[in-house]
């Protein structure tokens, strides 16, 4: 392996705020809009204009120890810590760096959910003794221009001079694989010993709803572009974008229904019950109409609108309802993006919508060069903390011939609802008994959980479950207002083979919401005190 050094300075030009051309090229190729100054200041970082890429083509230099292919936190991670340990690398993107979670997902999503979480706290302000008189007022364009600022100022993290600067070739274009060892992009032939598949997902869309695909529906992929709140907004799934969306634009004051064809939520991943019924109640008191058992059967456009001020207009048939929206919003699950990357000439096997097989290192099991990590890898949960770990999983067993497993990793999941849903392992009684695990549950609820009551928000629980007759933690479900934050001591103690018994004995400090998964420890440890005769 040798280091890489930068030797050309890649040739871009900017984007700028106004330019009509530039705001249509966005629009089209893209899916970014409008092209103000912060979407101007995230794409100059991400997508940079007639970008010319650093590598110097000199004979013989094309030839990579490992090359990703793709640049959410999978493409990103592996190239940037292979060339940090010395290897020769390089990053071929051909849309926006950053992937799903920069630019459509986790960023935007967190950025909407903190503007709509402001409503519910000026709402219920006065419970706290404080009067907020007149009424609460959303400004849309505001609360979408603080959205873009936040993405944009995060943008750097994982944009091309960043990239660089590790001592990456970055690529702007399709790398399409051409053999078991090379990949085309641009025009161009790149070698590699180690390939990374990086290409991640996109949103599935039901293609035997009637007039769904000619009607002007919104992914995750365009919601983030919107510039006026849609007065009514339909969500076709149940899953956490749909719930995450459907609670923030309800609170900003959209009128929101969500279509289910489960008759409770989460039933699909096995999630567990009593959280389903929390969060359902609370995202009903938000205003969110549920249909459950329900299926979307036609949609129809009224008037397709502009994609800019100007909303749509669509009817959308469900079950025995004819509802109008200005926003649907598709958010039917995630698909594998395999389809066109030429998989087929590098034998590297895949499944439709589902993804690249890979073996237990990550490891193509058709094409040991091969790679895959995140949501174009079949068999793995679509998360971006995911597609990051599996990449360090993947530079050290390609480049120092280790052998981390998949199997290994413990993998906390969120929705960033309120209250948060957060779950690890094995998460319900059902899906233990789906398993055939046989279980103990040690359930502490926030009902009298002091900091919670102080906080108003003691609706919810810690759920611990471990293998029977034994402290070893399988996973745990909590909701609460910090769920996301909480599930990470599980996690760790389930990464480390800590049992239940050592988070019980673990001091939490006071008032703190996460004495709530302690409580769960101290119901193991008293369940097993020593009883005096």
């Amino acid at each position: 392996m040798t280091s890489t050094a930068t030797s050309v300075i890649p040739s871009t030009s900017e984007w700028t705020p106004g330019d009509v051309e530039q705001a249509k090229e966005a629009r089209e190729k893209l899916d970014i809009w409008p092209l103000d100054e912060y979407n101007c200041k995230l794409l100059n970082e991400v997508h940079p204009r007639n970008y010319v890429t650093n590598a110097d083509e000199k004979e013989g230099s094309l030839v990579y120890d490992l090359i990703a292919i793709g640049a959410g936190a999978g493409g990103l991670v592996s190239s940037k810590q292979s060339a940090r340990r010395g290897a020769k690398s390089a990053m071929i993107t051909e849309r926006l760096a950053g992937g799903d979670c920069l630019n459509v997902g986790c960023v935007p999503s967190k950025a909407l959910i903190r503007s709509a979480r402001a409503v519910s706290q000026v709402r219920r302000a006065a419970e706290f003794g404080v009067i907020v008189s007149g009424e609460v007022k959303v400004d849309f364009e505001a609360v979408m221009a603080r959205l873009r600022r936040l993405r944009a100022t995060i943008a750097p993290a994982d944009g091309h001079p960043g990239t660089e600067e590790a001592g990456t070739h970055v690529y702007q274009g399709r790398g399409r694989l051409t053999g078991p060892n090379t990949v085309e992009v641009n025009g161009k032939t790149l070698k590699f010993k180690k390939c990374v598949l990086a290409m991640g997902g996109r949103p599935n869309i039901p293609s035997s709803i009637e007039g769904l695909m000619d009607a002007p529906f919104t992914t995750n992929e365009n919601l983030f572009n919107l510039q006026v709140l849609p007065p009514r907004m339909v969500i076709l799934g149940a899953g956490v974008v749909a719930l995450e969306m459907a609670q923030s634009f309800a609170l900003l004051g959209s009128q929101v229904t969500v279509v289910n064809r489960s008759s409770k939520l989460f039933e699909s991943k096995q999630g567990d019950d009593e959280a389903a019924i929390i969060l359902q109640n609370q995202l009903e008191k938000d205003g969110v109409t549920f249909l459950s058992s329900s299926t979307v059967q036609k949609v129809e456009t009224i008037n397709p609108g502009d994609g800019d001020k100007k909303l749509p207009l669509m009817k959308v048939t469900i079950s025995d309802k004819v509802l109008e929206c200005e926003c649907l919003l598709v958010a039917a699950g995630r698909a594998a993006n395999v389809e066109n990357c030429g998989l087929e000439a590098a034998n590297v096997d895949y499944e439709l919508g589902k993804g690249v097989k890979v073996n237990d290192y990550a490891q193509s099991v058709s094409n040991p060069s091969v790679y895959a990590v995140g949501d174009c890898c079949a068999g793995v949960p679509r998360l971006t903390h995911m597609s990051g770990e599996m990449a360090k999983l993947v530079v050290q067993n390609s480049l120092a011939n280790d052998q981390w497993k998949l199997s290994s990793l413990v993998v906390p999941a969120v929705a960033y609802t309120e209250p948060e849903y957060a779950t690890v392992g094995i998460a319900s009684e059902e899906q233990a008994k789906k398993q055939g695990v046989e279980c103990d549950v040690y359930k502490a609820s926030l009902e009298h959980n002091d900091r919670a009551i102080l906080e108003s928000s003691n609706i919810g629980f810690v759920k611990i479950l471990v293998k029977k007759d034994t402290d070893e933690i399988l996973g745990a479900t909590i909701v609460a207002e910090r769920a996301g934050e909480m599930i990470n001591e599980v996690s760790l103690a389930m990464k480390n083979n800590l049992g239940l018994y050592a988070i019980g004995r673990n001091i939490h400090s006071y008032p703190t919401t996460g004495e709530a998964v302690m409580g769960c420890g101290v119901q193991y440890i008293n369940k097993h005190l020593p009883r005096l005769d």
